[in-house]
């Protein structure tokens, strides 16, 4: 483990203890949950299917589509945040796949997913570009990757500087629907964006920034 890795795992395994707390993490009001949930049924496939979650973080989102009666597998860096998702599964009486490691190269074997998943991730990557052609690899022929992600302006968790060297990743801070869609577009058939800012149930309030999804088809 490099010592950037280190300090990153060591970072969003000390932010797993409060990431809940964050309307959009949580998920624990009722008009937010339906939000997403709303948005997860739109954006999969109306038959059961094995969905990789990648950067799960403490499950949210994997819970949503466990509930919706679909085969789940999350992975994150942090092995806190993973201890998360075990539980809010365990207490939901949910079985869900959850292993640690590098959103980079998720230990996931050979396996292959119908869907992938990743919400406000790839601004962490070292690099971004690589890590998304890793994760349409994983994907079966006819599979879907979904991105949720935003341009914001701070970047770290509740107001906190994120690790040292982060100013030096290339999409810290976000990366804009554009742009994103220019870095994905050769490695998939056809994709769209959707809006997201202006729903103010999905963030716990209203956002300023820009907020989207990426559903792109392989």
């Amino acid at each position: 483990m490099t010592d950037r890795t280190a300090a990153i795992t060591a970072y969003w395994d000390a932010a797993a203890a409060t990431f809940d707390n964050e309307p959009d993490h949580g998920l624990r009001a009722d008009r937010t949950r339906v939000a997403w949930a709303r948005l997860l049924r739109s954006w999969m496939p109306s038959d059961p299917v094995d969905v990789l979650d990648i950067g799960c973080g403490t499950g949210s989102m994997s819970l949503l589509l466990a509930e919706a009666g679909h085969q789940v597998t999350g992975v994150d860096l942090a092995p806190r945040m993973i201890e998360q998702a075990r539980t809010k599964f365990s207490v939901a009486g949910l079985e869900g796949r959850f292993l640690v490691g590098d959103a980079m190269a998720p230990p996931t074997g050979e396996r292959r997913f119908d869907v992938v998943l990743s919400r406000h991730l790839v601004w962490t990557l070292p690099d971004p570009e690589a890590g998304l052609r890793e994760w349409v690899t994983r994907l079966r022929r006819g599979g879907r990757l979904v991105l949720v992600e935003g341009r914001w302006q701070e970047a770290g968790q509740s107001g906190v500087p994120y690790v040292a060297g982060a100013e030096s990743l290339p999409w810290n801070g976000g990366i804009s629907a554009k742009d994103l869609a220019t870095t994905v577009r050769p490695f998939v058939s056809g994709l769209r964006v959707e809006p997201l800012s202006s729903n103010p149930d999905l963030w716990g309030g209203e956002v300023d920034d820009e907020r989207y999804a990426l559903i792109a088809d392989v």
